[in-house]
């Protein structure tokens, strides 16, 4: 059993029956009230995102998590295909169970399959990928005060919005948390 004192970013426990992750938290007291914990949460078995409040002290079922090194093969319909590092089984994941994180998958990239008593609940990617800009419109040079932007669409269809200087054919680091442009890579 664990209880709130407990919490932090990644935990995996049972909450009225269903397996949740904590995606963030904070603890707040206010002057003459019980202290509480506001959550925002993944529900494992759909992927959902939820927000919860629970009382300091309030206790849960620790669910254990394994996690385990796949690399990315292919799609195949509406499932995507992975290979296990150790024993080189192919396993099938609804794409509709990665939802926008599926736009960042490539050949060969290696993500962490998370098991929830022996059972694929999650797929892991990366903090950063490095994608290919397959089309963009040209940068035009002039007066910025601020920082300029441009849509570009990368070479998994991901659309996203980068600096004036990005060509067609530039490397670029992408944020799979929030989908930002990070930098210009240098093969």
């Amino acid at each position: 059993m664990i209880d709130t004192s407990q919490f932090k970013n990644g935990l995996v426990f049972e909450d009225d029956g269903q397996i949740v992750q904590i995606i963030s938290y904070q603890h707040h007291r206010k002057s003459q009230s019980a202290a509480v914990y506001r959550t925002t949460l993944r529900v494992l078995a759909n992927n959902s995102v939820i927000e919860r409040s629970y009382a300091s002290g309030a206790k849960f079922r620790e669910v254990p998590v394994t996690k385990r090194e796949k690399i990315y093969s292919y799609d195949e319909g509406d499932k995507a295909v992975f290979m296990d590092n150790e024993t080189y089984e192919q396993v099938f994941y609804p794409k509709s169970l990665l939802g926008p994180s599926s736009k960042f998958l490539t050949e060969n990239m290696e993500v962490l399959g998370v098991y929830v008593d022996d059972k694929l609940t999650a797929i892991e990617l990366p903090a950063n990928v490095v994608l290919t800009v397959s089309s963009t419109v040209p940068g035009v040079k002039g007066d910025s005060v601020s920082n300029m932007v441009k849509p570009a669409t990368l070479e998994t269809g991901l659309e996203i919005s980068v600096p004036l200087f990005v060509k067609e054919g530039d490397r670029i680091r992408v944020d799979t948390r929030n989908s930002q442009y990070v930098e210009r890579v240098k093969d």
